[in-house]
């Protein structure tokens, strides 16, 4: 399990831990009857963090296992590879 560890893991646990209460919070909002934009607000807030988060281990998976696998390509061959990672910043 350890060389699945990269650099931003820690912070993406975090970033899950912080919208799982977040989300409980969401929870506790609809069953005392809170008002629905209050409660849209927060699950916006809850969507962009686990949305923030599954960017953030596409991009640490690419650094680390694309850049492994692939190795050091001289610059002129680099082209595929840096344009891959950077259209995945649109997911």
């Amino acid at each position: 399990m350890s060389d699945h560890l990269h650099t931003h893991h820690a912070d993406i646990a975090k970033r899950l831990k912080r919208a799982e209460g977040h989300l409980r919070t969401v929870v506790a909002m609809i069953e005392s009857g809170r008002s629905c934009v209050d409660i849209a607000q927060q699950l916006h807030a809850v969507e962009k963090a686990i949305t923030q988060a599954k960017r953030t281990l596409i991009q640490d998976h690419l650094d680390h296992c694309l850049e492994e696998t692939v190795g050091a390509l001289p610059r002129n061959q680099r082209g595929p590879i840096d344009e891959f990672k950077t259209i995945t910043k649109y997911l």
